[in-house]
């Protein structure tokens, strides 16, 4: 599935996606819009992407970026499905004034990591993946909240990167907020590659905007320990969602 739609963005012809139901829902930003007027209309060529699965769930997500000189993208997609119909697409279309977007920064960082599949024997069950991400929002609401860290732990958000400068320790405990309560969790979880792929409304990170800004986090998980996390949130018709472009605390690589 994630192929074909991969196929139908390069040429811009949503109609391309097989098995869509009659009653298909497709958003952009968690609104609600018809899939002919959307991003998939269109035609992007795309510098590399990468995708997840869930058999239990029938969910998928597939992350794509798009680093044209004119109008780059980094694009995040989550499917649901029957088994036999695709009954969601829930696309983040993130570019230029979204939370600390840098395609270039993004790619650069990207391909520096391994998200490659585990090895059988060292695969993690779904349950310590899946707590592992919800781990993390619910360390958002309380401080005391016990997260599995790894060390290394790197964050990459838009293309801001918080292990630019500190390659070795765990830097995705930078700049996490004690106050706020994420519900409203939808999951893609991969036991194969040990990711689990969370899409929230984040509350208070657009300061221009008293809704919960359209989010997903992709968490890497090995041996029950976080290893990266990447971000992807837009900020609606709010530049740098009111902190003026910027990102995470660290570095971030242009």
């Amino acid at each position: 599935m994630t192929a074909a739609y991969l196929a139908a963005q390069t040429l811009g012809s949503p109609w391309l996606i097989p098995s869509v139901a009659p009653n298909l829902t497709y958003t952009e930003q968690f609104q609600p819009l018809s899939i002919n007027n959307g991003i998939l209309s269109t035609p992007l060529n795309i510098t590399s992407h990468r995708s997840f699965y869930d058999d239990t769930l029938c969910t998928a997500f597939t992350q794509y970026l798009v680093l044209d000189a004119v109008h780059p993208y980094v694009i995040g997609t989550r499917f649901e499905g029957d088994g036999l119909y695709l009954s969601k697409i829930e696309t983040l279309v993130t570019d230029e004034g979204d939370w600390a977007f840098n395609a270039t920064g993004y790619k650069y960082w990207d391909e520096r990591e391994d998200w490659s599949e585990i090895a059988q024997d060292k695969r993690d069950s779904r349950a310590v993946i899946q707590a592992a991400g919800d781990a993390y929002f619910d360390r958002f609401a309380h401080a005391n909240a016990t997260v599995p860290w790894g060390t290394p732990c790197a964050r990459l958000e838009g293309g801001a990167y918080t292990g630019g400068r500190n390659l070795t320790g765990n830097t995705c405990d930078l700049g996490l907020p004690s106050t706020i309560a994420v519900v409203d969790r939808r999951y893609v979880v991969d036991e194969v590659n040990g990711v689990v792929v969370i899409y929230v409304g984040f509350p208070g990170l657009d300061r221009d905007d008293p809704k919960p800004t359209p989010d997903s986090h992709a968490f890497r998980v090995e041996g029950g320990k976080i290893r990266y996390i990447h971000t992807l949130s837009t900020c609606e018709g709010h530049p740098g969602c009111g902190f003026n472009g910027t990102g995470p605390p660290p570095s971030r690589k242009m």
